[in-house]
């Protein structure tokens, strides 16, 4: 057999693998990672914004109140996390199972699990992002007062970041759309 021979059957091999996987489980795996690597990403955030606020409060007692806002900046990660994955949950519709492979369930399998991996990995930068300006809010606030509203804007820039990653999506997820069911 030839090297090129070979290539092909593997090639046809894996393609054929990846079409026979139902598009539910691509859509569940992409609703599972929305909202598992969203929690992960916020839980991330506040563990680095935590940290420093409590070492940085045996200084300053005063920062832990006005410093909660960047653990409550971290934890809305994980909101948009959970919201996405219920709109992600409202587009999976039961089809035929003569339909299941068809082109258009496999598109919507797909584009629900490609929206849930980049809610679920955008998210999870945001929550590092937002954890790391959080953490260095909590410490400057300890040393000068007067770095809190500053830092504070860029923190709100920073969880931007994960609404981009709720925008893109939701666009993305608007492609999904199941074969019609036959009467």
């Amino acid at each position: 057999m030839s090297g090129s021979a070979a290539m092909t059957r593997d090639a046809a091999t894996w393609a054929h693998a990846l079409v026979k996987i139902s598009p539910y489980t691509f859509s569940a795996i992409g609703i599972a990672v929305a909202i598992g690597v969203s929690v992960l990403g916020a839980a991330w955030g506040i563990y680095i914004t935590g940290s420093s606020l409590i070492g940085a409060a045996i200084k300053a007692p005063r920062i832990t109140s006005k410093n909660l806002i960047s653990v409550i900046f971290c934890e809305a990660v994980a909101i948009y996390g959970v919201i996405v994955a219920i709109i992600l949950q409202t587009k999976l519709e039961s089809v035929p199972s003569s339909q299941i492979y068809a082109p258009e369930s496999l598109r919507a399998g797909y584009a629900i699990f490609a929206s849930g991996i980049i809610v679920g990995f955008a998210n999870l930068v945001c929550g590092v992002c937002v954890g790391i300006i959080g953490s260095s809010c909590a410490l400057s606030d300890a040393q000068n007062s007067s770095l809190f509203v500053k830092i504070l804007v860029i923190e709100i820039f920073g969880s931007a970041l994960g609404l981009f990653g709720v925008i893109v999506g939701i666009i993305m997820s608007a492609q999904a759309s199941w074969p019609a069911k036959t009467v």
